[in-house]
């Protein structure tokens, strides 16, 4: 089932490359070069298939964490929105004001 509901699955998949993605996986691969640099191997030689390993679980659990992130907001916004609509006392219209209105005049001092 995972962590996004059923009713969360009409939603568009979000994008391959997005922040969490990009941001997890730059910490795989970090974590690799740390777990190197303490066994004394060089950084970026040795363990070449671990780097690739941990830099795609951190792209997978990135990319699902923002499925779920897109869905618990677009949640939210329903119920924000059915809120408004039963409740249009509420949020009524503001009037519109130009923004000559809002300003105070310019006077220059000389």
């Amino acid at each position: 089932m995972g962590f996004v509901s059923d009713e969360g699955k009409s939603l568009p998949p979000p994008g391959i490359v997005n922040r969490n993605s990009v941001w997890l996986g730059f910490t795989g691969w970090l974590s690799a070069m740390l777990q190197n640099a303490i066994n004394h191997r060089p950084p970026l030689k040795s363990g070449v298939h671990r780097q690739v390993l941990l830099t795609t679980i951190g792209w997978f659990i990135g990319y699902h964490v923002t499925k779920y992130e897109n869905y618990t907001y677009a949640r939210l916004d329903r119920e924000m929105n059915e809120y408004i609509k039963l409740h249009p006392e509420e949020f009524a219209p503001k009037e519109k004001k130009t923004f000559a209105e809002i300003v105070e005049p310019f006077y220059p001092v000389r």
